[in-house]
């Protein structure tokens, strides 16, 4: 019978802005969408001035650049299906599409949570082992580290998606979210393991997003620690300015993951769980580009260059 049950779930609803009243929608639409297309644009920028500039073919920008792949990954994964659903009366989804839509914004959350790990060991061994960088940051083992990010994101994607489309759905199909959302289907899961898989689920997700904080907060103790180290002020400034721009992504990636993941279970209307959903999965991927070109002078200055050398000859 669980198996019957579970095949009859055939698809699922998502609610998502529906609830919102009509006359909004399409300013949802507008708001979001240029913010999909900025971000495209943003990281897509990052990318083309990193591959044209010989001078920003170093390990940090190598890594920026895997980061700002796995930031356009993961909004295709979410935003456009978003898109659509606002202007759509037909909402549903069917069970492989919602499986496979967790999987790969899983996958590139947690990579792109791996990459920040790594570019925080970055900084910290530019900082503290100047001498041996070129050593123990070479192109090889940078490519190394991006590749286990990438895999370990994988892992973690595939793992999350198996262990909840394991579990057998029956009953109600509605999704009350804009995507396929962890614990929005987990409430939809029948049988008596459902409470001992979400707390799974959370264990799983909090350690590994822990874990990498804290690997990130103590390269920063090691790096403060040599920062203070340095006698003249303009030194310290000059060696702490190479860090702002991936503290500040750090900041935002992980303040808006726990408004999401670790908001108090209150009285929030359905309506304001859309919205606060909306800064994990549109703003913080908005927002990145945006640090890193203004934050990051080296970065910034390149892609003015590039855009110097682009628009001269039409002057002229």
């Amino acid at each position: 019978v669980a198996g019957q049950n579970y095949s009859m779930v055939s698809e699922f609803i998502l609610v998502g802005f529906s609830t919102f009243p009509q006359h909004l929608l399409p300013v949802f639409f507008l708001f979001y969408l240029l913010m999909y297309l900025f971000t495209l644009l943003g990281n897509l920028l990052i990318m083309a001035t990193i591959w044209s500039e010989r001078n920003l073919h170093t390990p940090m920008y190598l890594f920026l650049c895997a980061l700002s792949t796995s930031e356009i990954l993961f909004t295709v994964a979410v935003t456009p299906r978003m898109l659509v659903d606002m202007l759509s009366s037909h909402r549903s989804i069917t069970f492989v599409a919602c499986a496979t839509q967790m999987f790969f914004s899983f996958t590139f959350g947690f990579t792109h949570s791996f990459l920040l790990m790594i570019m925080g060991y970055d900084r910290y061994v530019a900082i503290c082992h100047p001498l041996r960088y070129n050593v123990l940051m070479s192109i090889r083992t940078c490519a190394r580290l991006v590749s286990w990010t990438w895999a370990g994101g994988s892992v973690m994607g595939m793992m999350v998606t198996l262990i909840v489309f394991h579990l057998t759905f029956c009953g109600s199909n509605v999704i009350h979210h804009f995507l396929c959302h962890v614990f929005s289907l987990l409430k939809l899961a029948c049988g008596n393991e459902n409470s001992s898989v979400t707390l799974g689920v959370i264990l799983v997700c909090v350690s590994a997003l822990m874990g990498c904080l804290f690997l990130i907060i103590l390269s920063y103790i090691f790096i403060v620690a040599a920062i203070l180290r340095i006698p003249s002020v303009e030194g310290r400034h000059k060696t702490f300015s190479t860090c702002v721009s991936h503290l500040t992504i750090v900041i935002v990636h992980y303040s808006f993951a726990s408004i999401i993941y670790l908001k108090p279970k209150g009285p929030h209307s359905m309506d304001s769980n859309t919205l606060m959903a909306t800064t994990y999965t549109v703003f913080t991927p908005f927002l990145s580009p945006i640090i890193f070109s203004l934050r990051n002078k080296e970065l910034k200055n390149a892609i003015k260059k590039s855009f110097q050398r682009k628009f001269s000859p039409l002057r002229s």
